[in-house]
């Protein structure tokens, strides 16, 4: 019988901890498959975040290190910078990236670090109960916002892809999305571009990834994604927002 589908090598053959609907298991698939491809998997390290994918280095066939809470591109960067010759990516959420990491993403990027960052977006703080992260959108019902995120009060979301690209050191960055079909391969496209352009030496790569919370939102997996489509697609638009190789 004709193989049509097989785990990739650089994927761990382990039962996943997410919650049913989470689209981490999508995002961790298509890291692995741009590793197996690029032949990547011996010489890259992982670094993992505090959040709801804090446990991915299980998960991944490559050497991993797990950061302090908002840490890991200052991690990363330590990492790159003792042996250029690794291939360093790090996996955060927004809680991680966009809250008590931002600062470390910001000047990481300034820096024109030679590292990549998989930044899973999907607008809460998903491991801790469902708050208000600061990519939670206006309106949008969180534990700590009941009544919908009022931007009055609690000031407007971060759109991280935006920001970095104003940085004259970020080399490439683009959202995206795993809703669909069509979505999930321009993702694989671009995660792989991510290291490519890393491989090639050209500095900062960024990928963010809208996702879905099932669980946090109260949402079937199946409602969740048209909500993220609905919602958060057009509140975050997709696209290359940096690319120094075209503009």
């Amino acid at each position: 019988m004709e193989i049509v589908f097989q785990r990739p090598k650089a994927l761990s053959d382990v039962s996943s901890h997410y919650c049913p609907g989470c689209t981490h298991g999508i995002i961790h698939r298509l890291v692995a498959e741009v590793l197996d491809e690029l032949d990547l998997t011996g010489k890259t390290v992982g670094v993992a975040p505090v959040g709801c994918a804090v446990l991915a280095y299980n998960y991944f066939e490559c050497d991993m290190a797990q950061a302090a809470h908002g840490r890991a591109p200052a991690v990363a960067t330590g990492l790159k910078r003792a042996n250029p010759a690794n291939i360093v990516f790090t996996y955060q959420g927004d809680g991680d990236l966009a809250a008590i990491g931002t600062a470390e993403t910001v000047h990481a990027a300034a820096r024109g670090e030679n590292i990549t960052i998989i930044f899973v977006n999907n607008a809460i703080y998903g491991m801790t109960g469902g708050q208000m992260a600061p990519t939670t959108i206006p309106g949008q019902i969180t534990q700590t916002s009941p009544y919908g995120r009022d931007p009055k009060y609690a000031g407007f979301p971060l759109k991280i892809c935006e920001t970095l690209s104003t940085i004259d050191g970020t080399a490439y960055a683009e959202r995206v999305s795993v809703d669909s079909v069509k979505n999930v391969i321009n993702a694989k496209k671009a995660i792989k571009k991510a290291f490519e352009y890393q491989i090639a030496g050209k500095g900062f790569t960024i990928v963010e990834v809208l996702s879905t919370c099932s669980t946090n939102w109260g949402l079937e997996p199946v409602e969740a994604l048209t909500w993220l489509r609905e919602n958060l697609i057009p509140y975050y638009p997709l696209g290359v927002y940096k690319d120094k190789e075209v503009f």
